[in-house]
């Protein structure tokens, strides 16, 4: 272990060289820095190969690991696999970010998978989940020069926090469609216009922390419609005015902005089409990206595709659209039009993936999985 690098090998057996052993008994503790939270069920195999790394494991059914660390940013290498049985494993970074989407491996088969965290609050924590998860060995090592995608945008980009589950923002979403070249630095926040994103100081953040050739993807739109003196913004002035100053500073600052419309609202017309609750603020982005040079990502013009394919039911399967009962964290039911729930979240960030891919946006195309 060093102060830039931790390796952990999962299991009962003895551990390998280097690493440091996780049995389903290393609960956290902040003295040894690591652990499996409090509650956590974990089981573990010795299946008594001959490979250090490969002969035992750890069953993590729904479990959290924590890894005190510096702030920054990391890529995480993670072993899965199991000599005689299949496993399912999806990964995700506290809150919610999606790393491994469902994983699966074959009897005898073992997959190193390597993706990218920002550490945030002095810890990583890992949950792990799937039908039959699997975790054999995690390093982590520090990637300070790694290229960072930091997002500025509101509710429907953010990650939401874990008590609001299945709650999602696509932004919570896009690490596990790219490859661990790129750091996902989302901060994105409810609720925020692209006025007041900025008053509240929260694009100074990243400007103290973005480095030349990292990307700033930039969506408001939903909260500068709001008639609060905060929030509030005028499509055709304030509105692009507003989002000047992002592209401009991060272009001062040798990172490349990419301007996003906002996604569409779940609202339909009585002929099926799509309604444009936005009004002007859409074409004002698209407006701006022609008039400064900088790369669109026209997210409206996608949803719309997108939503009015499904139709005004099964759109509902993307959105927090939940019966009494369905959603733990809402047994009362729910029915929202705007936000998120987590399998739409990551069909959004697919969309964007796409876009990327669409308007070859480099070095960014070339790190999609």
């Amino acid at each position: 272990m060093s102060s830039t690098s931790w390796r952990f090998d999962f299991g009962l057996g003895d551990a390998a060289e280097g690493y440091a052993k996780v049995t389903p008994a290393t609960v956290y503790n902040p003295s040894a820095g690591f652990g499996f939270a409090e509650g956590s069920a974990v089981a573990a195999r010795d299946r008594r190969e001959p490979e250090p790394l490969k002969q035992d494991l750890c069953i993590p059914a729904e479990a959290e690991f924590r890894v005190d660390v510096p702030d920054g940013s990391y890529q995480l290498s993670l072993l899965i696999g199991d000599w005689i049985l299949p496993s399912h494993t999806t990964v995700k970074a506290s809150p919610g970010r999606l790393l491994i989407n469902g994983l699966r491996t074959s009897p005898g088969q073992f997959v190193r998978e390597t993706v990218s965290v920002r550490a945030r609050g002095g810890y990583i924590r890992l949950q792990f989940s799937g039908q039959a998860p699997r975790i054999n060995a995690l390093e982590i090592n520090a990637a300070p020069h790694a290229l960072s995608l930091f997002l500025a945008g509101d509710s429907t980009v953010t990650d939401q926090p874990e008590d609001g589950y299945p709650y999602a923002g696509w932004g919570q979403m896009l690490a596990s469609m790219l490859k661990h070249d790129v750091i996902i630095a989302n901060e994105a926040a409810s609720g925020r216009s692209s006025k007041s994103f900025i008053e509240e100081g929260r694009l100074d953040v990243i400007w103290n922390e973005i480095k030349p050739n990292d990307f700033l993807f930039i969506q408001f739109g939903h909260n500068d419609q709001k008639p609060d003196e905060e929030r509030h913004t005028e499509p055709s002035t304030t509105y692009k005015e507003y989002l000047r100053r992002y592209i401009d500073g991060a272009r001062e600052r040798g990172a490349h902005p990419v301007l996003v419309t906002s996604v569409h609202r779940r609202f339909f017309a009585e002929d099926g089409t799509l309604q444009n609750t936005h009004g002007s603020y859409l074409d004002a982005v698209r407006e701006l990206a022609e008039e400064t040079g900088t790369p669109l990502i026209d997210l409206a013009a996608r949803t719309k595709t997108l939503l009015e394919e499904l139709g005004p039911e099964d759109s509902k399967q993307l959105f927090m659209w939940g019966a009494r009962g369905e959603f733990a964290n809402f047994p009362g039911g729910i029915e929202d039009n705007t936000h998120f729930q987590e399998q739409g979240a990551i069909r959004i960030a697919g969309l964007v993936v796409e876009e990327i891919r669409r308007i070859g946006l480099w070095p960014l195309a070339m790190y999609i999985r």
